[in-house]
């Protein structure tokens, strides 16, 4: 643990990418294969479960820290983590300890299945023989919260220098349904070919405001292809050794979620991998994705949900054929092979648009909320199917985001770097002579917005809830989100995707703020 502790530290007290790079490809050198096996696995999401709730914790580590508990809830929001929180304020520990992070890992797993007694025990052992960053991590590994900001493609980098495998071949090999106690080190990173759900690193595509960022590249009508970009769940669709398997870009296993995708065993051969967006469809056209959400949680969907809403995986790219890898393959060339598959009820090909010139190419990305899609996406067809966000190959170009004025009405403060600043919002529009909360909102301003906003709620607090506080009903922002949706479990009865603040409108008074009537408007329109 000490030494997972040492590459925590190193990690956090620097911004070089060089240093986390050494730092991460140090620790795969010299640590032991099954604290290398965490380490990976903690990197790319795979953490061990909560053990224990966070109500509990919190009294616990008060008893220890001989406080009383309103003191520590009084602490927690200000310190902004909880596992934070516990390591600053438990005494020092009595006791030593030089046990791997696999250990303490281990005996998470056996608390896991004991009971509060037997668990309180263990946990304060544990406390008494870790220092404060080695009592973080394994309070931070307790609540099931384990996270890091060191992106998996840097850690993969820094492992293939320490094992000299090229980080593209780690990528994909790292992928799939493995965790710690499925596998080993050395069988993880070697090339098995055994594994037959896994699936390939997905490729992405760089962000473009507006076309004329592209400028004007030559052959664009031949060397471009152009099509819709859906709002859906990116997929990716397996058929080896006689079954499927569905993965999303996270790496989460769907294939019981959405099992009317199933059906495509019997239309498609095997060893066939497809690339695509899982939409929600009715009548030839995709669903909002609020009705896609209701489908996203349901492990297990009941029949009347598969009726009210079905699902289609609208295909646009082919990675395997034939049981070949045909990623090096170019676009255009992988395209072909897409379309000579077999039509099936639930498999669509995304339709590739009309691509003349600059001016014609404007008009359709203008249509884009009509034909219910995001935006385009422009791919050049000589692309292979890259790892990851390759620049200049596949651009993304989203439709302008909604916006809604809105009044700020109660704030509460963030955590981290922000414990101490007023970051998180909540919103509301005007109905009558009412506000109706609609949204939250966490990003977006600046920071010395953020501290021109802190001073002011200390000054305009009307009342106190826990952390947060009911503000005057003053200042307006303009909202910017993604999409719209119906929402029972609203007050207002709507939810927005993917909100955040666009700007802070000084120019605005309260009573100029949108309504609820406009927000239903738009649901009409985009819903």
């Amino acid at each position: 643990m000490k030494s997972f502790a040492a590459l925590f530290t190193a990690l956090d007290q620097t911004t070089s990418t060089t240093a986390k790079v050494a730092a991460l490809t140090g620790y795969f050198q010299t640590a032991p294969d099954s604290d290398k096996l965490w380490c990976i696995a903690l990197f790319t999401g795979r953490r061990p479960k909560r053990v224990i709730t966070t109500t509990l914790l919190r009294a616990w580590a008060a008893q220890a820290a001989q406080i009383p508990l309103w003191l520590f809830e009084e602490a927690y929001p200000i310190v902004g983590d909880l596992a934070e929180t516990i390591a600053l304020i438990l005494p020092p520990a009595t006791q030593t300890s030089d046990h791997s992070l696999t250990h303490w890992i281990e005996a998470l797993r056996t608390l896991s299945r004991a009971d509060d007694d037997t668990r309180k025990a263990g946990i304060l052992s544990a406390w008494d023989q870790l220092d404060s960053t080695e009592r973080f991590l394994f309070t931070k590994l307790l609540t099931g919260g384990f996270r890091i900001g060191i992106s998996a493609r840097l850690m993969t980098r820094a492992l293939g220098q320490a094992t000299g495998i090229a980080p593209e071949t780690l990528t994909h090999r790292l992928m799939g349904n493995w965790t710690p106690a499925t596998t080993t080190f050395q069988t993880l990173i070697a090339d098995t070919g055994d594994d037959a759900a896994r699936p390939y690193p997905f490729a992405l595509a760089h962000p473009l405001d507006t076309l004329d960022d592209l400028g004007a590249p030559s052959g664009w009508a031949t060397d471009w292809t152009a099509e819709w970009k859906w709002d859906g769940i990116r997929g990716q669709l397996i058929l080896r050794g006689g079954t499927h398997y569905l993965w999303s870009r996270g790496e989460d296993l769907l294939t019981d979620r959405f099992p009317e995708l199933g059906q495509l065993r019997d239309f498609l051969p095997q060893g066939t991998v497809i690339d695509g967006e899982i939409l929600a469809y009715r009548n030839d056209q995709p669903l909002p994705f609020s009705a896609l959400q209701t489908r996203i949680t349901r492990k297990s969907p009941s029949r009347k949900l598969l009726a009210d809403t079905p699902v289609i995986l609208m295909a646009y790219d082919l990675l395997e054929h034939q049981g070949r890898d045909i990623r090096a393959l170019p676009f255009a060339a992988r395209r072909a092979l897409l379309e000579t598959l077999p039509a099936s009820p639930a498999l669509q090909i995304s339709p590739q648009l009309p691509l003349h010139d600059w001016a014609s190419l404007h008009q359709i990305h203008a249509t884009a909320s009509d034909n219910k899609a995001e935006g385009l996406m422009l791919k050049r067809r000589d692309s292979p199917y890259a790892t990851g966000r390759k620049r200049g190959d596949w651009w993304k170009w989203k439709r302008a985001p909604l916006t809604i004025d809105a009044v700020m009405i109660y704030a509460q403060q963030g955590h981290g770097r922000r414990a101490t600043l007023f970051s998180d919002f909540t919103f509301a529009v005007w109905d009558g002579e009412t506000l109706v909360p609609f949204t939250k909102a966490y990003s977006g301003l600046t920071d010395a917005e953020m501290a021109q906003i802190t001073a002011w709620v200390g000054k305009n607090t009307l009342q106190r809830f826990g952390p947060v506080r009911q503000v005057s009903p003053v200042h307006v922002f303009e909202i910017a989100f993604e999409g719209i949706g119906s929402s029972p479990r609203h007050k207002s009865g709507i939810a927005l995707r993917f909100p955040r603040i666009a700007r802070w409108r000084h120019d605005k008074s309260a009573a100029g703020a949108n309504t609820l009537d406009d927000l239903r408007a738009l649901l009409a329109i985009y819903g």
